[in-house]
């Protein structure tokens, strides 16, 4: 993982990302949202293909990575190499690792140290900040 430190390659004002995006994409990607546990169709996809951001279309995760974690949000064990940044997010009175896309720094969800070998790694992806593309 890469920490968050920089100006990212896309950078859209506020305007620009509410025209680009859906309601509850801009709430997720650009304003740190969180969508209802189990409202996402991509909790429970599982055909082959790979999972891009939202925002700007970079493939963060493959579905070879993804697995059921219980908890009504797409779980992944391992993004693609680059494609996700992190920073410390210290609301709701906890300290969590807050993921990022790494091309237009669009909030994901958050990572955990619970998830399944090999890594040990959950990230907890907002399904609203994901397309899938199958293949």
């Amino acid at each position: 993982m890469t920490t968050t430190n920089h100006e990212f390659e896309i950078q859209k004002n506020e305007d620009e990302w509410r025209n680009a995006l859906t309601p509850e994409q801009f709430h997720v990607l650009r304003q740190h949202g969180t969508e209802r546990a189990r409202t996402s169709p991509l909790d429970k996809e599982y055909s082959n293909g790979t999972y891009l951001c939202a925002g700007c279309g970079l493939p963060l995760f493959t579905s070879d990575t993804k697995f059921d974690s219980g908890t009504g949000w797409p779980s992944f064990f391992k993004p693609i190499d680059g494609a996700i940044e992190t920073t410390v997010d210290r609301s709701l009175f906890m300290t969590r690792v807050e993921t990022h896309c790494s091309r237009c720094g669009g909030h994901l969800g958050h990572v955990f140290e619970d998830g399944p070998k090999p890594t040990g790694q959950r990230y907890c992806m907002n399904g609203a900040a994901l397309k899938f593309m199958p293949g």
